[in-house]
């Protein structure tokens, strides 16, 4: 017995020209696994100009894509009764705040108490969207802003939007190091074949971009601002550990904690006891999916992340300060 939900519809873009039909899916709806879309393509789920194909068949831009997503009942996310902080909410979409330590889809190990559990319980109307119109991710101790649609039509142009790069994502971060200027990191992304949980700079992988800026330069740590190009899992801490500024706090790609020589005591156990990656999702930059209004929401840094930024500078900084620092154009 499977859960059918609403069909998504996506037209081939330039950047799909002789890519496999399976790989494009997945690098442009994150939110299913590769597995799956395979596993619908075999089954005649997913459609190539109305016919069925098989998961190797390779695309020619302009085509278009047919997806009926299903989900057998075991992986049926339930309704749960959980506090979101919804910041922006209309007919068609919402915006959710998502505090660190929450998962956003369920998955092996977190059957419950994510996201997706708690918008179905907030509006039962959204079991018909996939992942309970949610399109886009953020890490488990990922802070920040999320996107979701309620609707049918606003779900299906989202993710022609995220597919075109027209949904901007800023991100705020605390690094290791104490970095000079900005850039621009271009690297492919595969799964780690050693560590399931992680992944690396692989020649075979995904393309994905990320550009940072440096917003303030702290003692033995840098706080910047990163904008998105591309929304690989786990793309920005992968990136910043491959240039050698790790983020704060990352149990996974973030190597040995660093101590500033000038750090006084206290504020070397702040450092000791932050144990999540500090990383936020700071703003969203969107168009309204039916109304085409542009939208640009912005996210308060979290305590956590404040209270190191203010121990580690030099300056006295206040959380009005930190908050007023804006991505440079």
């Amino acid at each position: 017995m499977e859960k059918k939900t609403e069909k998504i519809q996506l037209m081939v873009e330039e950047a799909g020209k002789d890519q496999r039909i399976d790989k494009y899916i997945s690098t442009v709806l994150t939110q299913f696994s590769r597995s799956s879309i395979k596993s619908w393509i075999e089954s005649g789920n997913i459609l190539l100009d109305g016919s069925k194909v098989k998961p190797r068949t390779m695309l020619s831009p302009q085509q278009i894509i047919e997806i009926q997503p299903q989900f057998e009942n075991r992986e049926e996310t339930k309704a749960e009764k959980i506090d979101l902080n919804i910041v922006h909410e209309d007919e068609h979409i919402l915006v959710i705040d998502k505090q660190s330590g929450m998962v956003v889809h369920p998955g092996h190990g977190n059957l419950s108490g994510t996201l997706q559990n708690g918008l179905l319980f907030y509006n039962q109307d959204l079991n018909i969207l996939p992942r309970a119109g949610l399109v886009h991710r953020l890490d488990k101790d990922t802070t920040g802003l999320i996107l979701a649609a309620k609707t049918t039509d606003a779900y299906n142009q989202l993710v022609k939007d995220m597919q075109a790069r027209l949904i901007q994502r800023e991100y705020r971060a605390i690094c290791r190091g104490e970095m000079v200027a900005g850039g621009m990191i271009e690297v492919n992304l595969a799964r780690d074949p050693y560590n399931r949980l992680k992944f690396k700079v692989s020649d075979s992988g995904r393309e994905s971009r990320t550009h940072y800026r440096v917003l303030d330069r702290l003692k033995g740590y840098t706080f910047l601002g990163i904008r998105l190009d591309t929304g690989r899992t786990h793309q920005i801490r992968v990136h910043m550990a491959h240039i050698d500024y790790p983020i704060l706090g990352d149990q996974l790609y973030g190597g040995r904690l660093a101590f500033p020589k000038s750090l006084d005591e206290e504020s070397r156990q702040m450092l000791m006891k932050f144990k999540r990656q500090a990383l936020h999702a700071f703003r969203l930059n969107f168009k309204h999916p039916i109304t085409d209004e542009m939208i640009s929401l912005t996210s308060s840094i979290p305590d956590d992340m404040d209270s190191m930024i203010i121990a580690l500078s030099d300056q006295k900084l206040d959380s009005e300060a930190i908050n007023a620092f804006n991505y440079p154009e």
